[in-house]
């Protein structure tokens, strides 16, 4: 069972009754063949000043029991009216001080999720108040912000550089216990599927990680940061590590990081397609040798990879110079590029490679022809699809809340039929039809079994 570690629980401390004899500690050397006894003490020292707990407090409401709120038994018992009753709850976690001159913090999103109030405690025993910068649930990445005073940053790493084998530290604040330091290796890299998140690249250790480790530091063996510690594997429901712990990789988060501090959110480009894996059957029907890509399975015309290129049966390999051995990897790949971002793909398209780059659009903003639909509508996408056999409409494949679309009635799976009369079977002739007129737009939609008509000024 996987186990998230948002919270801490009672920790029962069992004492040992190990005896050591004296001569054994007294003949443990110091030094082999002149040389020091190999220590990460030093790079520790180093480290663990940019390492932080977080302590946070929220309140959440908890409903009085059913009989409170009927009428006759209050009457009965003479007792006032009642409400939601708030009740106040406490976690702790842990981040990493990124940037100490801005005084950024990096952390789980799940470690201040709902917090009324995040506090941080530095090494030196001092607190400060903490304000939220910005969240990303889809990577499980936060960033919040102190006064810049005594701060130390820890160093950025590079995780693309990362091999199996490599040895790693995780530091952090399990079970409240203050901060400490444990080791292991990498053993495993790209894990994904795990239904932690939605996007998921985490870099698998053995070092003990455990509730309250949340938002560490996982570094390597110079002291520079490589991920962010944030779940455990914890067989049979138990908080306790079993030796898998997973750490989101400091190049996803960095990413994430960026555009939490320039926006305060994710802004997520979109591609326009679905894929699915390319299973040796189908690498087989494909006429690949290999089984491994991303087969396109829907491209949505006009979309950013309907402009590119992208076509239904093309195997996504590469993208952004990463390799795609699964549909996931090329989720992960565009799930963390932002609007506007160029984003370079490998196909194989009968039997041949093709590259093509993709220009990622904005969810809110469908557009046609490279052209942005008239302002009156922003707020839809817009897909093909295909009634009867015979009818080919514009499809609303989503409207975002209050948005002009969404004010002009327009709503998920509306069928466009017209637009001022004129049929509008795909996009070029919606695009057509929307310019014609900058006054104002009756369209014809059909929504199920009912027909209607709605007036866009």
């Amino acid at each position: 069972m996987k186990k998230r570690i948002a919270n801490w629980g009672e920790v029962g401390l069992i004492g040992l009754g190990l005896v050591w004899a004296a001569p054994l500690w007294a003949g443990l050397p110091f030094a082999v063949d002149g040389q020091k006894l190999p220590s990460l003490a030093d790079m520790v020292e180093r480290v663990i000043p940019g390492v932080v707990n977080i302590a946070t407090t929220s309140h959440v409401s908890v409903p009085d029991h059913p009989l409170f709120n009927d009428p006759f038994f209050r009457r009965f018992f003479d007792l006032p009216a009642q409400g939601n009753r708030q009740r106040e709850s406490k976690s702790l976690g842990s981040g990493v001080v990124i940037d100490a001159k801005q005084g950024y913090v990096l952390t789980n999103q799940h470690v201040i999720d709902k917090a009324d109030a995040i506090s941080v405690t530095l090494r030196d025993g001092s607190s400060l108040q903490a304000k939220l910068v910005g969240v990303d649930k889809e990577t499980d990445v936060a960033v919040i912000q102190v006064p810049a005073k005594g701060l130390q940053a820890v160093p950025l790493g590079d995780s693309d550089a990362l091999r199996v084998g490599d040895f790693v530290v995780a530091m952090g604040n399990p079970f409240g216990l203050g901060q400490t330091v444990t080791s292991g290796i990498v053993s495993a890299l790209g894990r994904k599927g795990l239904g932690i998140k939605g996007f998921e690249d985490f870099i698998q250790t053995d070092a003990s990680i455990n509730p309250g480790n949340s938002g560490g530091a996982l570094v390597d063996l110079a002291g520079k940061l490589v991920g962010i510690n944030t779940a455990i594997l914890s067989p049979g429901g138990g908080k306790g590590n079993v030796g898998i712990g997973f750490a989101i990789p400091i190049n996803m988060a960095r990413q994430v990081m960026t555009q939490l501090v320039e926006h305060g959110e994710v802004r997520r480009g979109l591609l326009g397609a679905q894929a699915q894996d390319l299973t040796p059957e189908l690498a087989k029907a494909f006429g690949m040798s290999g089984g491994s890509g991303a087969a396109v399975t829907r491209v949505v015309v006009g979309s950013a990879a309907y402009q590119a290129g992208l076509r239904p049966g093309d195997v996504v390999i590469e993208a952004n110079g990463r390799p795609v051995r699964k549909a996931v990897d090329l989720h992960t790949v565009l799930g963390l590029a932002g609007v506007g971002d160029k984003i370079p793909l490998k196909v194989i398209r009968d039997h041949r490679e093709q590259l093509m780059t993709v220009v990622l659009s904005n969810p809110e903003v469908e557009r046609i022809g490279g052209d942005k639909i008239d302002a009156r509508l922003t707020g839809a996408i817009f897909g093909i699809n295909v009634e009867d056999g015979e009818h080919t409409l514009v499809k609303v494949v989503k409207v975002a809340p209050k948005t002009p679309a969404w004010n002009a009635n327009l709503r998920e799976e509306d069928r466009i039929l017209s637009v001022n009369r004129k049929p509008v079977p795909d996009f070029a002739a919606l695009t057509k039809a929307v310019q014609a007129d900058d006054r104002q737009m009756l369209i014809h939609i059909q929504r199920g079994e009912e027909r209607f008509f709605v007036l866009v000024r």
